[in-house]
């Protein structure tokens, strides 16, 4: 086993260690102890990196590494230093310990994302600590901020320090490069390829105020209610982007079932908890999450909000607003929250046959499929505006009754050692190779 198998679990026990919840408003500790974790071990095998705050405690850690040949674009590995917080009375373990038991790394942020922090530090150290250089430049980031936007992190180094990112044209990041084990001769590798859009909208509706005894026929309440039955009754029909049809195909065959278009259930049902991650992916979503109006039970108020949770496909965007204005009626408006583009590539590219022929090396019954995530990332928005082609790629070889869906932002959050010992191993073959 290589120092860098060696070590990867220690150094993503250390940053879990480093408390950095992201509360979304500002009352969080920060990433700057995550950062400082980063920054020492880099210092500590001779690596010079780049420590910008956006705010106060607000930390983002940049290194670049020098690639053999100038003439190749540049490519960016990035992860986030923040973690969603964590309720300690909820866990079976302190949520912030990084206790290791029973071959699992417990604790926020084991699979998102401090597992691909440590894992990048861990093929970096090798690198150096052997005089290794990739082919190419590459740059490696640990943001701030990915988990409430990445106001701190992506967006305000892409605008203000975009000469980091100099050359780059390509990157890999979260939620990617995990198993689904089909049988023990075969194991899908889910690469993320695309992205929903977000739409997060307040639903505005005014009307006449007035007692609460008296007839009212201008009632904003009464709008608001209107609108978010329809839009969040509404049955978005089944719509098959290239890369779900492509992610559907793919398991189908795998798999031994047939491809309905008009029934894709069967297939879906194949991915057990997996179909959290791709669920959502087959149809635009709305989901009404907020409703606020009035102050007094017997006064009608002027005015009542909402807040629509929208998810669009790519490729889909207009055709969802249009949808979506239509079902509003005319006496309600909406105002964005958050917005976000979707985002889609193809799964083709030296990149992408580095990834895949890196997988095989490592695990010969790999089969690497493309798929569309529901969320978003850090790779949509702030690096697409950049011209960059983001993948998410954190490749982890998982235990077949692993529900690894749910390890994100939920309790007992954990990752197999192993698994991330057989990240280090992929990840050193593409860095080294691509």
């Amino acid at each position: 086993m290589t120092p860098a198998e060696l070590e990867v679990a220690d150094l993503c026990v250390e940053l879990i260690r480093a408390d950095s919840s992201n509360y979304g408003d500002g009352s969080g500790p920060g990433e700057r102890a995550a950062a400082e974790v980063v920054m020492a071990r880099l210092a500590e095998v001779g690596i010079e990196s780049t420590y910008i705050e956006s705010e106060p405690g607000r930390g983002n850690v940049i290194t670049r590494v020098e690639g053999t040949d100038p003439s190749l674009p540049a490519l960016l590995v990035h992860g986030h230093l923040d973690v969603v917080p964590a309720n300690a009375a909820d866990w079976s373990v302190d949520p912030f310990a990084g206790e290791v038991r029973d071959g699992y790394i417990w604790g926020r942020g084991a699979v998102d994302m401090k597992d691909m922090d440590a894992m990048m530090l861990a093929v970096l150290r090798r690198f150096k600590r052997e005089g290794l250089r990739p082919r190419r430049d590459m740059v490696f980031a640990w943001l701030a901020d990915e988990e409430a936007g990445g106001v701190y992190g992506a967006k305000y180094l892409t605008a203000n320090h975009p000469g980091l990112f100099e050359g780059v044209t390509e990157s890999i990041s979260e939620v990617g490069g995990y198993s689904l084990e089909v049988d023990p001769s075969l194991r899908l590798y889910l690469i993320e390829t695309a992205q929903k859009g977000l739409a997060w909208m307040k639903l505005v509706a005014d009307g006449t105020a007035g007692h609460g005894s008296m007839l009212n026929d201008d009632n904003a309440v009464t709008e608001v209610a209107r609108a978010v039955a329809r839009i969040g009754g509404h049955d978005w029909p089944l719509t098959y982007t290239p890369t779900v049809r492509r992610f559907l195909t793919e398991v189908a065959d795998a798999f031994g079932v047939p491809f309905d278009e008009n029934d894709p259930q069967p297939i879906l049902d194949q991915i057990g908890p997996l179909v959290r991650f791709v669920g959502a992916t087959l149809r635009n979503t709305t989901n009404p999450t907020q409703l606020g109006a009035g102050y007094k039970s017997n006064v009608i108020p002027g005015q009542a909000t909402a807040v629509v949770d929208g998810r669009f496909l790519p490729g889909f965007e207009e055709e969802f607003f249009k949808t979506i204005d239509g079902l509003l009626g005319p006496k309600v408006r909406r105002e964005f929250v958050h917005h976000d583009i979707a985002l889609e590539t193809t799964f083709d590219g030296a990149l992408v046959e580095s990834m895949i022929a890196a997988l095989k090396a490592e695990d010969p019954a790999a089969r690497a499929i493309p798929y569309c995530m529901s969320g978003g990332t850090d790779n949509k928005t702030f690096f697409a505006d950049l011209g960059v082609r983001g993948f998410g790629f954190v490749p982890l070889r998982l235990p077949a009754d692993m529900d690894f869906a749910s390890m994100f932002h939920g309790v007992d959050e954990r990752v197999p050692v192993d698994a991330l010992q057989f990240g280090v191993r992929v990840l050193d073959r593409l860095l080294l190779n691509y």
